[in-house]
């Protein structure tokens, strides 16, 4: 059980502990295609099959695989991340699972959203955001007992996170107190907010009042509004960041890759070698038969003989040497290809976020001038309010 946001450590011990550095591990989600979440080969972290969903997520820390733990830590968990883990070492044919439950609270923000003429009161407005799984909303007074409210309105976003909220009208009464609460009983989790109206608030009405409440209401929506654009870029700028650190990882495995590449090239080399070796040392025996003396075919039969077995038993350890060269430099360089794309394909998002970073601090400018505007108009018009009352008090002395 974790929470969205937090780091997390799926745990995966062998038992007795063995030094897992230089073994192949897998952590995967059947679930998901591809389904590795972290992969280590050959000592080293392994990214090409690696679900993008975690990159740059997913970790092992070296010093305890020395002792055999292999637990994978998940780095700013998300709803998604909710599933089923399979940790395998195929040395061992061992696997273990993990089962990992999500969830997300967050306090409930009360605001006064207009007036009720009908019964002299206001209405309050509850909202709470980012919860998983979905919660119940309720009313409550100062004594504790539920208010009859609206129905409670539930929106789910798209990074799979639930907003909540619910309207109530409250009237004037002895204790002036109300309670938000929000509760999921599957997470056990709880959380509300008290809101105290004053008597004259409750009391307040007309135009002036209403006009200004939606002016205000404006106002809240917009900082909303900028708070999630705020939220977003801020999500996009460490997604960002991410990427840039993966694409510096896979530079670095390409990197890895060539010098491989050039390892095998210095193998190549010396098999040549050897072979021009051979060629000498066939040429040697040809000159030991022309020169010996007795029968002469007699003598170049077992000279071709000798001659065949040699040839023999070290063509057949370079052709083993050259097949397995071959296949080993075929993998790099397949390595390398998909390095390549992976790069590419993920420059292109990291421009994209790029450009959906600058519409979003667009949208931000556009934002704060509206904000501007309707504080000018607040301004405004209470400044005309205090001139109307200056007025009227002027037309009442005179009429005294």
């Amino acid at each position: 059980m974790t929470m969205v946001g937090d780091d997390v450590v799926l745990p995966c011990q062998l038992k007795p502990p063995t030094d897992a550095v230089p073994m192949i591990l897998e952590w995967e989600r059947p679930d998901l295609n591809p389904r590795f979440v972290f992969m280590r080969y050959n000592g080293q972290e392994f990214l090409v099959d690696q679900n993008e969903a975690y990159n740059g997520r997913t970790s092992l820390s070296i010093d305890k695989l020395k002792h055999g733990d292999i637990s994978l830590k998940i780095s700013k968990v998300k709803i998604s991340d909710e599933g089923t883990y399979r940790c395998y070492i195929p040395k061992l044919n061992k696997e273990y699972f993990v089962e990992l439950v999500v969830g997300a609270v967050s306090s409930p923000g009360i605001s006064l959203v207009g007036i009720d003429r009908s019964s002299s009161g206001v209405i309050l407005q509850c909202e709470s955001k980012r919860w998983y799984p979905e919660p119940e909303m309720f009313w409550l007074d100062g004594e504790g007992n539920l208010l009859s409210a609206g129905p409670t309105e539930t929106v789910r976003g798209p990074d799979g996170l639930y907003t909540v909220s619910s309207r109530v009208t409250v009237e004037k009464r002895h204790n002036n107190n109300f309670t938000c609460r929000v509760q999921q009983n599957n997470i056990n989790q709880t959380r509300e907010t008290h809101i105290h109206v004053p008597e004259q608030r409750l009391l307040k009405e007309g135009e002036d009042t209403r006009v200004q409440l939606t002016e205000s209401k404006k106002m809240v929506d917009l900082e909303k509004e900028k708070a999630k654009l705020n939220e977003e870029l801020q999500k996009e700028a460490e997604e960002q960041k991410h990427l840039e650190q993966l694409i510096n990882k896979l530079k670095e495995q390409k990197t890895e890759f060539l010098n491989q590449k050039g390892q095998i090239t210095v193998k190549e080399e010396r098999t040549m070698k050897l072979m021009e070796e051979n060629e000498t040392k066939f040429n040697l025996v040809e000159k030991e038969i022309s020169e010996k003396e007795g029968d002469k075919t007699v003598n170049r039969a077992q000279g071709y003989l000798k001659l065949k077995e040699i040839i023999k038993a070290i063509n057949w350890s370079l052709e083993e040497r050259k097949q397995e060269e071959q296949t080993l430099e075929a993998t790099i360089d397949k390595g390398v290809k998909m390095t390549d794309i992976e790069v590419l394909r993920m420059t292109n998002k990291n421009e994209q976020l790029q450009s959906h970073m600058e519409e979003i601090n667009e949208q931000l400018e556009k934002i704060n001038r509206q904000q501007d505007e309707i504080q000018e108009k607040l301004k405004s018009e209470t400044k005309e309010k205090k001139e109307d009352n200056k007025t009227n008090l002027l037309t009442h002395n005179q009429v005294i």
